[in-house]
């Protein structure tokens, strides 16, 4: 997962170095390790990456995208074919690397609305749980989820508005 320079880890990343066997080696540990516990790496915020053991290539994706998929065969998918069809006809469309970051920002909103909520809970009284259990606060975090999603999708499309008028304008093509 790492944002640095490609081929070099940062310091605090879990090094997994992947051999041609399909075997996955956790050089924090020293020991060979499962897609099962990468996904509890991952799932405990641990920040990782998997390189080819060979190359130095960084799998990290592909290792998570292996993971998504045993996920979603496993019995109670969170994607719906449709949505998955829908994501795929992004790819090669103008809009790729727009729907790629508000799907990024959506579930980060997402988290950290659950984060919150979950911290709100800690040590509540039952009556908390009876609103909860009523919806009542979980509508108005619903709510300002939304908000915030709609808010963000706006700020992409003047986005993608400003910048169709850039390249309009550099072909010598101005809005009326």
């Amino acid at each position: 997962m790492s944002e640095n320079t490609p081929g070099i880890a940062a310091a605090s990343e879990r090094v997994i170095k992947k051999y041609p066997n399909r075997r996955l080696y956790d050089t924090q540990t020293s020991a060979y390790i499962t897609l099962a516990e990468v996904k509890g790496l991952v799932m405990q915020n641990e920040p990782i990456v998997v390189k080819d053991a060979k190359t130095g290539e960084d799998l990290t994706r592909s290792i998570l995208l292996q993971i998504i998929l045993e996920e979603e065969a496993g019995g109670a998918p969170m994607f719906t074919e449709a949505m998955l069809a829908n994501i795929i006809r992004f790819y090669g469309h103008a809009m790729q690397g727009f729907m790629g970051s508000y799907l990024e920002r959506n579930v980060q909103m997402f988290t950290e609305m659950q984060s919150r909520f979950a911290d709100q809970m800690k040590g509540a009284a039952p009556e908390a749980w009876r609103s909860f259990m009523g919806m009542q606060d979980m509508s108005a975090a619903a709510g300002n989820y939304q908000a915030q999603s709609q808010q963000f999708f706006q700020q992409m499309q003047e986005q993608m508005q400003k910048q169709t008028e850039q390249m309009l304008a550099a072909f010598g093509v101005k809005r009326s």
